[in-house]
C-alpha cells in the first residue's frame, strides 16, 4: 500500500473509532441525564442521592466509568485529529469563497466541541473532582453529598448561567454529532436522511434543554 492509500486508511479509520466513541457519549448523556432528572424530584433530593449512591458504589459502574473517560479521551484526540487532516488537505482559502451547503452546526464542530470540553473540566472539578477527593468541597458539604453540592451550585445566578450557556454549545454539537456518527458508519441512506435528521434535532433539543432545565429550577424557584 503505498503513502496515500495508508493515509487514507488511517484517516477512515479514525473517523470510525471516533464516531464510535461518540456514539458511546451519546448513550452517556441520555443515561446522566436521566438520573440527573431526579434533582428536579421535590423530595428533599432522596431519590437523586440514592441513584448517586449506587452509581457511586456499584463495582460495574467503576468499570463504566473506565470506559466513560477511555471514550471521552477517543473522541477528543480522534476529533483533534480529523480536523487538522481536514484543515491539511484544503490549505487554499479562496478569497471569494462560494457559499457552501455545509450546516453551521458541521461548519463549528470543533469550535463547540473545544468549548464543551473546557465545560466537561469545570464539571469534573464542580463534582467528579469533589467525589474522588483532588478538590475540596464547599463549607458545610460532604464529599458525597452530590445534592447540595448541586442546590449550592446551581442558586449561583452565575455559576447556573455558565452551565446554561455550556448546554446551549452542548445541543449545537449534539445535533450534528448522530447524523455524523451515522454517516461515518456508513448507516445512512437518502431514504432515511430526514428522519435521521429530526431524531438528531429532537435528540439534541431533549438533552440540552433537559441539562438546562435543572440549573434553571435551582435559580428561579429555590
Amino acid at each position: 500500500m503505498d503513502t496515500t492509500g495508508q493515509r487514507t486508511l488511517s484517516s477512515i479509520t479514525s473517523k470510525v473509532l471516533m464516531a464510535l466513541a461518540g456514539v458511546f457519549l451519546l448513550v452517556f448523556l441520555a443515561v446522566h441525564l436521566g438520573i440527573n432528572m431526579l434533582l428536579l424530584v421535590d423530595d428533599g433530593g432522596k431519590s437523586f442521592s440514592a441513584a448517586a449512591g449506587f452509581m457511586s458504589s456499584y463495582p460495574v459502574i467503576r468499570i463504566f466509568e473506565l470506559a466513560l473517560f477511555g471514550g471521552f479521551a477517543l473522541h477528543i484526540a480522534f476529533g483533534v485529529i480529523v480536523s487538522i487532516r481536514n484543515r491539511s488537505a484544503r490549505p487554499i482559502r479562496y478569497r471569494h469563497a462560494s457559499r457552501s451547503e455545509t450546516s453551521p452546526f458541521s461548519k463549528y464542530m470543533l469550535h463547540s466541541g473545544v468549548v464543551v470540553l473546557i465545560f466537561l473540566a469545570l464539571h469534573f472539578i464542580d463534582f467528579y473532582f469533589i467525589k474522588l477527593g483532588i478538590v475540596a468541597p464547599p463549607p458545610g458539604i460532604e464529599r458525597h453529598d452530590f445534592y447540595r453540592r448541586a442546590v449550592v451550585l446551581f442558586t449561583d445566578q452565575a455559576a447556573s448561567s455558565i452551565y446554561m450557556v455550556a448546554f446551549v454549545f452542548l445541543g449545537f454539537h449534539l445535533n450534528h454529532a448522530l447524523q455524523a456518527a451515522i454517516q461515518t458508519l456508513g448507516l445512512n441512506h437518502s431514504r432515511h436522511a430526514a428522519v435521521i435528521k429530526a431524531v438528531s434535532t429532537v435528540y439534541a433539543i431533549v438533552i440540552a434543554g433537559g441539562f438546562m432545565a435543572i440549573p434553571l429550577r435551582f435559580t428561579l424557584f429555590n
